[in-house]
């Protein structure tokens, strides 16, 4: 092992087990909340045949989560199983009441949510006057017990032991697991539910889960199944994304297959994504792939249009407020995109066409979006909510303006200072020299591996000289940074307009990860720019 590998694992206060997780360390499903009383409905339903509909959501963990139940539902025997998943635009997010409608036309006797459901409690009601029962299985907080289900499965329910938190998915996969363990009376389970990983690695790495004990476990299975997965769709999806299944890590989960899976429901229709995780046919798995590339690069069209437009009218102001003619899907995005780019709290609107704005924020450090829109006086909002980094909000056209000078007017009241401290990522090892840095070292950090948050890839740290720059594309930066006698080559992808003024000869100090290259044979150790700024001469 080598110095600086000992060094990080002390510093994270790991052990040897951590870089070998084992499945058989996950908890008893059925030691969770909800679980039994869950199993013993499905249970009623396979019996009598009952039609059973999966209700989920239009993002990544809710198009997995849905997979992942009506995978389980029929390998445990239930052959009557359809999935209906909300529309971004026309529904919102969760179970909602013009849903009632449909399930009862459609003659389901039962209803499983999957990452939703916790805050449905008026619908599950007029749901089960109906003589529909309901079992939630979700992640989000629980505003007020749905006493009308049958049972609730969710790691924030008061009194649950197992305080980590789940992606919907990871919970929909602990349900998974009970039917298996039932399935075999009681008995170990036999082990058909590990094929449904891969869905599970999906869901939690695109959800940000923290990447520790169950979360880890399953991620980390989740990774090597996806590199054995019988899935058509995530084949094809994998090609389209450019990715290799057979050595991917959560990086080009969260980068190039989350994404396509998520631009189905901000661009058009979650359903486009899930039935390309559920088609058995290669030539619907082609066709279906093509199409969520084909959203994706819709999505950053009008993501990186949006920016630049706002780009041309940014006047400075502490808090952003954009508005512009832009996709209702991708709202969020921009928002999201211009605090980074601005370090600074944004909100992005779209006029709808009955001339409402509507829109997202998103924040950091000590400005709480949900407070900001609390402290909006009575009838400058339409609606508006959310949590302290993201929030959703509604307003009359006219009232733009005023909004604006809300938000700012709001900052400034608060007397914050500094807040781009928030945003500066802790370096895990500063280097002296570049000594040893090389691929044993590179391999030994990809032990660590699932990472995410709570278990960061390390970060380098390094003060030193630029020996030779070369701007990419107009927008990328390759650079060869020298201690004097070694030397490795830093990438940086879209990067801001001062790092490409960097020259031969400069001094800087950057942060980055290390990657690895392999081009034409020869393999190389590289690093990933996560920071960059110009120093003295040393």
């Amino acid at each position: 092992m080598t110095r600086i590998f000992e060094q990080l694992l002390a510093q994270r206060g790991l052990s040897e087990d951590f870089l070998h997780p084992r499945y058989e360390d996950l908890f008893d499903p059925f030691l969770m909340q909800g679980v039994k009383e869950a199993v013993e409905r499905i249970e009623q339903a396979r019996q009598n045949g009952e039609k059973i509909i999966i209700y989920g959501d239009y993002d990544a963990d809710g198009v997995t989560s849905s997979t992942v139940c009506r995978d389980a539902l029929e390998h445990y025997g239930c052959n009557n199983v359809e999935i209906m998943l909300p529309n971004r635009f026309k529904d919102g997010y969760g179970l909602n009441k013009p849903a009632v409608a449909e399930i009862e036309e459609r003659g389901a006797t039962l209803v499983i949510t999957v990452d939703c459901g916790s805050g449905s409690g008026e619908v599950i009601q007029a749901l089960s006057e109906l003589g529909i029962d309901t079992i939630v299985t979700d992640h989000h907080e629980i505003p007020k017990m749905p006493k009308d289900a049958v049972a609730v499965i969710n790691p924030k329910r008061s009194g649950e032991k197992y305080g980590l938190n789940m992606a919907g998915v990871g919970v929909a996969f602990t349900l998974a697991r009970a039917l298996n363990k039932k399935k075999n009376n009681g008995a170990t389970c036999d082990g058909q539910e590990k094929w449904l990983l891969d869905m599970v690695a999906i869901g939690t790495v695109c959800d940000s889960m923290v990447l520790r004990e169950e979360n880890r476990i399953m991620v980390h299975y989740g990774m090597v199944v996806l590199g054995k997965t019988r899935r058509r769709g995530v084949q094809e999806l994998a090609r389209v994304a450019g990715c290799s299944l057979s050595d991917v890590n959560t990086h080009a989960i969260g980068f190039q297959l989350g994404p396509r899976i998520n631009a189905a429901g901000r661009m058009k229709s979650a359903d486009v994504a899930l039935e390309l995780m559920l088609t058995n046919s290669r030539s619907d798995a082609v066709r279906l792939a093509d199409e969520l590339n084909e959203l994706n690069r819709a999505r950053r069209q009008a993501q990186d249009d949006a920016v630049r437009e706002v780009n041309d009218d940014f006047d400075g102001d502490s808090v952003i407020v954009a508005c512009g003619d832009w996709h209702e899907g991708v709202v969020g995005i921009i928002a999201g995109r211009l605090s980074e780019i601005y370090r600074r709290p944004a909100f992005a609107l779209t006029r709808l066409d009955d001339g409402t704005l509507k829109g997202s924020g998103r924040s950091f450090g000590e400005f709480s979006l949900a407070n900001a829109l609390q402290a909006c006086p009575d009838g400058l909002l339409l609606s508006g909510g959310g949590h302290a980094g993201a929030c959703g909000l509604s307003m009359e056209g006219e009232r733009l303006d005023d909004f604006k000078k809300q938000m700012n007017d709001y900052y400034r009241s608060l007397g914050l200072r500094n807040q781009e401290r928030f945003l500066r990522q802790e370096s895990d090892i500063a280097l002296k020299d570049l000594s040893e840095l090389d691929l044993v070292l590179f391999d030994e950090i990809q032990q660590l591996e699932p990472f995410g948050v709570g278990n960061e890839e390390p970060i380098f740290e390094f003060s030193g000289r630029v020996v030779s720059t070369r701007v990419l594309k107009e927008k990328h930066l390759s650079l060869m940074v020298s201690d004097g006698e070694n030397e490795i080559r830093l990438i940086g992808f879209y990067v801001p307009d001062e790092w490409r003024t960097v020259e031969n000869g400069d001094f800087v100090k950057v942060q980055f990860t290390l990657t690895r290259n392999e081009w034409r044979g020869r393999v190389s150790l590289e690093g990933a720019i996560i920071s960059l700024e110009e120093i003295e001469q040393m």
